[in-house]
């Protein structure tokens, strides 16, 4: 039996008060570990060394704002 067999056999054997914790966990647990490609980690390099563009605002204001470029 596959660990993910187990795991879905020892789901049915948890009483529904506890079932929102698993849940919660759960979907935690299903985020992927994602590690930034090359470009992003190259992006956040320039923005250490003071150079690119920044922005702090609302996403309505900096729609606005690329609009207007």
């Amino acid at each position: 039996m596959s660990e993910r067999d187990i795991a879905k056999s020892l789901i049915d054997k948890i009483p529904e008060s506890r079932l929102f914790y698993v849940i919660s966990y759960l979907q935690g647990a299903a985020v992927p570990d994602e590690t930034p490609n090359a470009e992003t980690l190259e992006a956040f390099a320039e923005l250490d060394n003071g150079g690119g563009n920044s922005f702090s605002g609302t996403t309505e204001q900096l729609f606005e704002k690329l609009m207007e470029e």
